[in-house]
């Protein structure tokens, strides 16, 4: 029995005819080119609420609806929606934004910081991330990490510094697991040059890459994963800093427009 047989998370079917695919049964709707991914779901409703949001699509799923949302930024088309948390519900969705005609992607959200000396709400923008999840090997051969797109790090990189923003470019670990962030791998993937953790990002950068378009990601320092335990550290009640970074997102999507 060959090693793919005996764990088939290495299995990869570079078949790109999959038997389930979005919108097999109704046309997709006319969606923005740039996207902005966000995890916080008061910050969409806030946004969608306020600019009036053309609501394009709606997704579904058992854990609910998830509106896709088109505004006018500066004289282009933008799309946004709430990203799932977890790989396999994030890469379900951002496929559907895919197909309806998305090409430029960013995500925001927060992460979990490997480092102490990462303060709460701190940037951080991944230039490569672990693939610790399952997801991404359903779409690119097995490897340590997929990079991300380094014209979108750039971008958001540049749209940082203009804010005059603290940030780090960094690896980050995803994981499939919050609860086996263990000891030991926290150290085998700080040695591997990871500052943060997060749930998502590995899957999308590979789903990106196997469809051709563009992603990156921006997140915000969080709770704290370290070898002395663990601290929430308040982090996900930082609305300021939460509505903030969506509109950073938008600004350096924006930019990718050429």
């Amino acid at each position: 029995m060959s090693e793919d047989q005996l764990y088939p998370i290495i299995d990869f079917d570079p078949d790109r005819e999959a038997i389930i695919r979005p919108f097999m049964t109704e046309t997709p709707p006319d969606f923005p080119e740039l996207v902005v991914m966000c995890f916080f779901k008061e910050v969409i409703e806030k946004v969608a609420e306020q600019y009036s949001a053309k609501t394009v699509y709606i997704g579904r799923s058992e854990v609910g609806l998830v509106p896709y949302y088109e505004i006018d930024y500066e004289g282009e088309r933008l799309g946004f929606f709430q990203a799932m948390v977890g790989a396999p519900l994030a890469v379900g969705f951002m496929e559907k934004a895919i197909i309806m005609g998305g090409k430029k992607f960013i995500a925001c959200g927060g992460c979990g910081v490997l480092n102490p000396e990462l303060a709460v709400g701190h940037l951080v923008i991944p230039t490569a991330a672990v693939r610790d999840e399952g997801t991404s090997y359903h779409y690119l051969p097995p490897a340590f990490e997929v990079p991300l797109n380094a014209r979108v790090v750039q971008r958001i990189e540049t749209v940082v510094k203009e804010e005059g923003l603290e940030y780090l470019l960094t690896k980050t670990w995803t994981t499939d697991a919050f609860y086996r962030e263990t000891k030991g791998r926290v150290a085998r993937y700080k040695q591997a040059g990871c500052a943060c953790v997060e749930m998502e990002a590995s899957a999308l950068a590979a789903v990106a890459e196997f469809y051709g378009v563009e992603f990156g990601a921006v997140f915000y320092g969080g709770d704290l994963v370290h070898a002395d335990g663990w601290d929430h550290r308040g982090w996900n009640d930082k609305t300021e800093i939460r509505e903030n970074l969506f509109w950073l997102a938008v600004k350096a999507c924006r930019g990718l427009k050429v």
